[in-house]
């Protein structure tokens, strides 16, 4: 009775022992080759989702800078007629909202509504520029999970095929690859997809911001060049 006990001491032991020594590392490795390839294409998206989402954070944030008094230097400038000191007090910010002004600037002398059009086709290309590669994290956040699930389903494939193989002696330990497969792929998937989705949604927030400050200096510049002398 003694050994029967400490028998099965022993086997509670080594169990606890496997389970404490499970990590992501070997969850991915007993994954199959399947698995492998799957979680290698996740970590790819995400690191370039990241990438993306750095590089667009701080040209979003460096773009969004702008003086409080530039507006009232650019109506100084303009109501004196000093186009020159205007147009390079736009340089010298080198924001969009600056290259918006300028552009209307250069367009003085002519009709308003050429010069409103003239900001309004640069405003669309400095959103292009804003925008530039953000619409590859959406690609991210709807691509990851499925792919994920793709390596649930190659996993899935894995185990069916392992049971039939099987002759009717099923052994958990022999479908354990494919289950790794199914179980670590969907997360992985599903941990990209969120961390992509959420970025996207945040530059996305940021970009608003900047596009409606352009927005406002070019509808304060157009009633400036509006006022009557």
């Amino acid at each position: 009775m003694v050994t029967f006990f400490q028998e099965n001491k022993e086997l509670l032991e080594e169990t606890v022992s496997e389970e404490k020594t499970l990590s992501i590392y070997n969850l991915i490795m007993d994954g199959g080759i399947g698995g492998q390839i799957i979680i290698a294409i996740l970590f790819i998206l995400l690191a370039v989702g990241l990438y993306i989402y750095f590089e667009r954070f701080f040209a979003i944030k460096a773009a969004s800078k702008v003086d409080k008094n530039f507006m009232d230097q650019i109506k100084d400038y303009v109501s004196n007629g000093k186009l020159d000191a205007a147009k390079s007090l736009c340089d010298s910010k080198n924001t969009p909202t600056a290259r918006l002004i300028k552009k209307g600037i250069t367009r003085i002398g002519k009709p308003l509504e050429d010069i409103n059009t003239a900001i309004e086709t640069a405003g669309k290309l400095e959103v292009y520029q804003l925008e530039k590669n953000v619409s590859v994290l959406a690609t991210i956040a709807g691509a990851a999970p499925m792919i994920g699930f793709l390596g649930t389903v190659i996993g899935m494939i894995v185990a069916i095929h392992e049971i039939a193989n099987a002759g009717g002696q099923i052994d958990i330990k022999m479908l354990s690859d494919g289950l790794y497969t199914a179980m670590t792929t969907t997360v992985a998937g599903l941990i990209v997809g969120i961390i992509a989705y959420i970025t996207y949604n945040h530059l996305v927030v940021r970009t608003d911001k900047v596009v409606y400050q352009m927005e406002a200096k070019s509808v304060e510049f157009l009633d400036l060049l509006n006022e009557p002398v």
